[in-house]
């Protein structure tokens, strides 16, 4: 598996998205450095001190010694396949959003230059089946380009995308979510009701909504869905898929922040 794993990475080399890639197209420029250290297949230290998390994408998680905390499946297979892919060599980190965490980590796109080649690693890791998509409000570049590339490896069963600790869970099924408070999953079903209340829209999956699952669209979020020209209220009757930690208040629901954590599968 790991060999398999380092090998489709070392492929991607000449087919990993650009900086000009769909989304990507206003980057700016960060520092630069050489990677001395990969914590996970999401986060690399580099010489002059930074830790770099990969944003927008989430690998497997290690436990890294975090009492309680269990190594993820296929944690220790992203790690050797990331460092495979830039221990030891430079790399150029490039802004899309807010530029620091809450634990002071850099958060950026990363290029790392292989020979005369520049690959980006985010775009590397997710074609390969090693990450899956993880975005946020504050920091949405490159997420189309990196989507598709997510589509494209789970359709091929790579990585990650063959282990049923990653399944996609159906909406119509609320019991399997129930145990997942927590975790972060994509959750795919039809909408049966889109509907606005206190400024939040809720979209249910179900006619219980004490118990069915619900994503939750805060009012903070709905300007950005404006801009996106996706009308979450027009979402009734559609197949989504829709990403995001899954919590229990009045049935299991995702918090949605942003529109690129919902992709319209069908509209009927």
């Amino acid at each position: 598996m790991l060999k398999a794993s380092l090998l489709s990475i070392a492929a991607l080399a000449a087919l990993s998205l650009p900086a000009t890639a769909e989304g990507c197209g206003e980057l700016r420029d960060g520092p630069r450095g050489r990677v001395t250290e990969v914590t996970d297949g999401d986060t690399v230290h580099l010489d002059n001190g930074l830790i770099v998390r990969l944003v927008g994408t989430q690998a497997p998680k290690l436990a890294l010694g975090r009492p309680g905390f269990e190594d993820w499946p296929l944690g220790h297979e992203a790690k050797s396949a990331l460092a495979e892919l830039a221990l030891g060599k430079p790399v150029l980190l490039r802004y899309g959003g807010e530029e620091r965490d809450r634990y002071g980590r850099v958060l950026a796109q990363m290029f790392v230059r292989d020979g005369d080649q520049e690959i980006w690693a985010q775009g590397a890791m997710v074609a390969s089946g090693l990450a899956r998509v993880y975005s946020y409000a504050d920091n949405r570049a490159c997420l189309a380009s990196l989507l598709a590339a997510e589509a494209r490896a789970r359709a091929e069963r790579l990585g990650i995308w063959r282990d049923p600790y990653y399944s996609i869970l159906m909406a119509e099924r609320p019991e399997m979510l129930t145990g997942r408070q927590g975790q972060y999953e994509l959750v795919e079903g039809r909408v049966l009701v889109a509907g606005k209340a206190s400024g939040r829209v809720y979209l249910n999956f179900g006619r219980n909504w004490k118990d069915d699952f619900t994503a939750v669209i805060g009012e903070r979020a709905l300007p950005l869905f404006a801009e996106s020209g996706l009308d979450p209220l027009a979402l009734g009757g559609a197949f989504i898929r829709v990403r995001g930690w899954v919590d229990d208040k009045d049935g299991p629901r995702i918090e949605v922040t942003h529109p690129e954590q919902i992709e319209v599968l069908a509209t009927q």
